[in-house]
């Protein structure tokens, strides 16, 4: 196809490549929608790493990371910002609001979001996947079972809020003196 046919199509370089990224968002979409179908009904921490690990194995697979910190045009940078935002993350934040709500999640929803943003981003930009021979979603599976499952109330009615707090400290704890 020559260049003067795609631009009969398109006014511009970067519509073109909206178009593109238009079409691999809505593969990722898909993909994060069909994983959220396949994990419905199972416990939460299963619908949550379900749900992340298809996140990151397919922002990895398009290379959104590099696209939205990537040298090039700065509309497009952040487009691909907005889309990842709308796809994924508006997603995660929503998953972790619905654990907050059936009191599933001893931590606020919007800590739990930020630190998954951050480890996904962070994970798909890094070199650690390759110096461990992983990839960036058994990273970010790792991440959410060191990290997430910490903030994941037991179904086990044993455990009250007194021994939470023992394990996630609040506000209120350092607020207390400590005696002697």
């Amino acid at each position: 196809m020559s260049k003067k046919t795609i631009y009969r199509h398109f006014p511009d370089k970067r519509s073109l490549l909206a178009a593109v990224l238009d079409r691999q968002f809505g593969a990722v979409e898909r993909t994060l929608v069909a994983a959220a179908e396949d994990a419905e009904g199972q416990p939460f921490g299963v619908r949550v790493q379900r749900f992340l690990i298809a996140a990151g194995s397919e922002l990895g697979r398009i290379g959104a990371a590099q696209l939205a910190t990537g040298r090039g045009d700065a509309m497009l940078r952040q487009y691909v910002e907005q889309r990842v935002d709308a796809v994924v993350y508006r997603r995660v934040d929503e998953l972790f609001r619905d654990g907050h709500r059936r009191g599933l999640l001893s931590a606020p929803p919007e800590l739990l979001s930020e630190i998954t943003r951050g480890a996904l981003e962070r994970l798909l930009t890094s070199q650690l996947p390759r110096e461990l021979d992983w990839t960036a979603a058994d990273l970010l599976r790792a991440t959410v079972d060191t990290v997430l499952y910490g903030a994941i109330r037991s179904a086990d009615t044993g455990i009250d809020d007194e021994q939470l707090r023992a394990v996630i400290p609040t506000a209120r704890d350092d607020e207390q003196e400590v005696g002697p």
